[in-house]
């Protein structure tokens, strides 16, 4: 609907913001919605969270998103967004809106889309983004389906932008940066490594069609770890995440079911990112996210193999 009424009102700018915020201002709107006005295309938010929240983003989506389209978008998934007019016209053309993409997978759907026609895209700093936190081993299974879904979905779509693309730069950055305190997100590290060794156990045979045989012998190594040093190295993950696309485009079995196994992989992961940074600052936590963005850039070459395009090239 939104969409819709912006396009009939041939509007020159349009922002859209989470509707479970308690931490939005008057400002927001603007940092929204300015650099639109100043001839930009797409204003993705760029905030402060704590190290615990925005898992999903943290781990898979700003990495992945990262190194197949050389932009350097913090925030893909945000929830909180500027665009066009012009973009308007592109996104209401999507028929996308009957299906769980118009859900969780929404926003990452925007912030590819813009990306992938050569939009003008930027970031604003927001501030801290405050509002209903999210217990990264609660049952996530609904939005890592749909929106790693959705980011697989659109490597399909878009396979001719992102296959040429090495390396990644940086995004335009607008608004004053300060400090802002965080609020804390309680995580459970025991639950989110028995769902992962569980998963071993149940969809080992699904895993078996998904990863490379290199890959699941890590993750049995890492299963063995006593939780204290529960480790799934960036390298290992990276792979991981690679594997399970080129399984999604090689349809190795069906789509749905393949995206939804990668749940307790999603949960070692997260276990493994929280117990190495238990005792790190968020600032010191966020060089860590950076360090798995320059790991999935450089095992791109590693997806483009799984992916069968290396040849292509």
């Amino acid at each position: 609907m939104v969409f819709e009424v912006a396009k009939r009102l041939n509007v020159k700018a349009c922002a859209v913001v989470d509707s479970d915020l308690r931490s939005i201002t008057p400002e927001w709107i603007e940092l929204l919605l300015r650099p639109i006005l100043e001839e930009g295309d797409y204003v993705a938010p760029y905030y402060l969270r704590h190290k615990y929240d925005g898992t999903i983003t943290n781990s898979l989506v700003y990495p992945l998103t990262r190194a197949l389209y050389g932009v350097q978008i913090r925030q893909p998934i945000g929830g909180d967004f500027g665009f066009s007019g012009k973009l308007v016209g592109h996104y209401v053309d999507k028929h996308v809106w009957e299906s769980d993409v118009a859900r969780f997978g929404i926003g990452i759907r925007m912030t590819t889309e813009a990306v992938a026609c050569g939009a003008l895209v930027c970031q604003s700093f927001l501030g801290a983004k405050l509002h209903n936190p999210k217990d990264p081993a609660a049952d996530l299974s609904a939005m890592v389906t749909q929106v790693v879904g959705a980011v697989f979905a659109l490597m399909e779509e878009h396979q001719q932008v992102w296959i040429p693309l090495r390396g990644s730069s940086l995004v335009p950055l607008f608004g004053f940066q300060y400090e802002v305190g965080v609020e804390p997100v309680n995580v459970h590290v025991d639950r989110m490594i028995a769902g992962f060794r569980q998963g071993l156990v149940d969809l080992r045979p699904v895993w078996e069609l998904m990863l490379a045989p290199e890959t699941l012998q890590v993750l049995h190594a890492t299963a063995d770890l006593p939780p204290h040093r529960f480790d799934i190295p960036d390298e290992a993950w990276a792979r991981t995440v690679y594997d399970c696309a080129a399984a999604f485009h090689r349809q190795v079995l069906n789509r749905e079911h393949l995206v939804k196994a990668m749940t307790p992989l999603y949960l070692g992961r997260t276990a493994s990112f929280v117990v190495e940074t238990e005792g790190l600052t968020t600032r010191e936590a966020e060089e860590r996210i950076e360090e798995l963005g320059r790991v999935f850039e450089q095992r791109k070459p590693y997806l483009l193999e799984r992916w069968g395009a290396a040849k292509e090239e």
